[in-house]
């Protein structure tokens, strides 16, 4: 099973209005990852998702819940490399997810994937 196909898994078995959400379907992953690093780079990367394109995890949801879903999915990625006490891959992401929303709101979005694809590089662990 992919990082996604495990993450989609687990947003459904939580007791959230996200659950409710979770589509049924082939997932096109992001980006290879060691094992460890892969349902990371997934969570952050559907948070942005949810806050700047598609879901490929959630269908049928409104904005409000899709930018919620977005907080807490960032959220849970941070929190897996700050567990394991992965500091400096928090400090790539997080500026990762900073640089994203600048680039946004520069109207210059056509810039990010670059960035993510560095991101992505930097933690491979």
């Amino acid at each position: 099973m992919s990082a996604l196909e495990v993450l989609a898994e687990q947003l459904r078995g939580e007791d959230t209005p996200i659950a409710a959400h979770v589509v049924e379907a082939p997932f096109p992953a992001f980006a290879e990852a060691p094992e460890d690093y892969a349902l990371v780079m997934e969570a952050v990367r559907e948070g942005y998702l949810l806050h700047y394109g598609e879901s490929r995890l959630l269908s049928g949801h409104d904005p409000d819940l899709a930018l919620l879903a977005g907080d807490y999915l960032y959220a849970l990625g941070l929190d897996r490399l700050a567990a394991a006490g992965d500091t400096q891959a928090v400090a790539v992401l997080s500026e990762l997810i900073a640089r994203c929303a600048q680039l946004h709101a520069e109207g210059r979005g056509d810039e990010v994937e670059v960035l993510w694809v560095e991101a992505a590089g930097a933690i491979d662990g």
